[in-house]
């Protein structure tokens, strides 16, 4: 089965336009997830929409409300919100280029794929494809997904264009209320430089599939031996020690803690006889003249 698109519309550089389409780039399909049941007769629990005077509701007989003041709603239908158009509901209008990697990542959100709508909008859409990939740059645009208008990156990628979309910078929390009593001193260099070495002796290529979802894992080896009427155990993650010393730890965590102290080779008592102690000023006996 096709993939269905989220949106359909234009791309659209100065008078240039061209017809796209829009794909959620990630799934949450394959996540473990669970229903509420009753835990006596094991029956999905179906929420229902309850009126506090009428009780259970019909979802036919709800409609999307706003609250201006406390308790005081004013009705939004269909109607109002077909009424709110505005470019960016069919197009995707590109207002200005930045360089990749200049968008701080906390503004990103959810990814999409972007491709061309029919066989006639492919050579526009490689030109502009090329044209980004070529630069280096991300388009800056806007659309409306979910009733509300995002501002969102474009950037090439593989044979079609990668979509983001941008939180809102009110969405963004400041960090002083996190960061600002932490002290900003410059640590002490030699635990720097060791910390850094140690950086350098992990360092390798990002591959996601060296990094699954262990918890989903073990979770569905879990359900597996559950369903198979076992009782599985399964073993906890080893607590790890306090770290003591921080000089000491990134030594060993670099294979440079000091080797254990070499001990002192044991005399042969048969080799080296023992000296008389003269009993009265616990010195050595002196030896006998020749």
């Amino acid at each position: 089965m096709a993939p269905r698109a989220s949106w359909k519309g234009y791309l659209k550089l100065s008078l240039v336009s061209c017809p796209v389409r829009l794909y959620p780039a990630t799934s949450s399909s394959e996540r473990i997830a669970f229903n509420q049941l009753h835990k006596d007769t094991h029956n999905r629990i179906n929420m229902k929409p309850v009126d506090p005077e009428l009780g259970l509701v019909e979802r036919t007989d709800l409609v999307k409300g706003y609250e201006y003041e406390d308790k005081k709603y004013i009705i939004i239908d269909e109607a109002d919100l077909d009424s709110v158009r505005i470019e960016s509901n069919h197009t995707m209008n590109i207002e200005a280029f930045v360089e990749e990697g200049s968008v701080d990542v906390i503004y990103q959100d959810a990814p999409y794929y972007l491709a061309p709508d029919g066989a006639m909008a492919e050579e526009t859409f490689a030109v502009l494809r090329e044209a980004l990939h070529k630069t280096g740059k991300l388009a800056i645009a806007r659309l409306v997904l979910s009733s509300r208008e995002r501002v969102v990156t474009i950037g090439s990628r593989e044979n079609g264009m990668f979509v983001c979309t941008l939180r809102n910078p009110s969405e963004v929390r400041g960090t002083a209320e996190y960061f600002g009593n932490i002290p900003a001193g410059d640590p002490d260099p030699e635990m720097l430089q060791l910390a850094e070495a140690l950086i350098q002796q992990k360092l390798t290529t990002f591959d996601p599939k060296n990094y699954e979802d262990r918890y989903e894992i073990a979770l569905m080896k879990m359900i597996k031996e559950k369903l198979k009427g076992h009782k599985p155990i399964i073993a906890a993650a080893p607590e790890r020690g306090n770290v003591i010393n921080l000089m000491d730890a990134l030594k060993a965590s670099l294979g440079q803690s000091k080797p254990p102290a070499k001990s002192k080779p044991k005399v042969d008592a048969a080799a080296k006889p023992v000296e008389k102690v003269a009993a009265s000023g616990g010195k050595p006996a002196a030896k006998g003249k020749k």
